[in-house]
């Protein structure tokens, strides 16, 4: 628990002091104190768990990121000849895609990867279903494929 509460405490003082961009004693303290207040609240209230927090996934979901990112760039440029090229067309479908996923937060992340794609967008979730919308039909064999799925499935076994 205390490296979670430490973990929290550094990210948000981090985050804190790259947003507000005042690097004085004074602003610097009450970011500190403001962290610590959150994080004396956040114990207090018992939400800093493996899932709010989930430090077992650094080196897993890095690697994930970066390929969801080229997933993201291969997907954009799809999309963007499609809508520029004469010959290249647009074939609106809507599917439902399996889910191998245990937890509702890898459900979730499944859902939010496959909008995160352009071209696709994740409409209604079930149990072991997400109902997709894809502007063509190599889109949905894309996600029916499974890979976002094993991936994800993937990141969120490393416990």
């Amino acid at each position: 628990m205390t490296v979670r509460l430490v973990s929290l405490t550094s990210i948000l003082f981090a985050t804190w002091l790259l947003m507000s961009g005042h690097y004085d004693a004074l602003t610097i303290s009450f970011g500190v104190i403001s962290c610590i207040a959150c994080v004396y609240l956040t114990r207090r209230m018992k939400i800093v768990d493996h899932e709010g927090q989930p430090l077992h996934l650094n080196s897993a979901i890095v690697v994930y990121w970066l390929w969801l990112l080229w997933q993201i760039v291969k997907s954009n440029l799809d999309v963007a000849l499609r809508c520029v090229l004469p010959g290249k067309r647009i074939d609106p479908i809507v599917f439902r895609a399996p889910t191998s996923q245990k937890t509702s937060v890898g459900i979730a992340a499944y859902a939010n990867s496959i909008t995160l794609t352009p071209g696709t967008v994740s409409m209604t979730t079930w149990d072991h279903e997400i109902e997709v919308h894809a502007l063509t039909r190599s889109g949905a064999d894309d996600v029916l494929a499974g890979n976002m799925d094993a991936w994800v499935t993937r990141v969120e076994r490393r416990k």
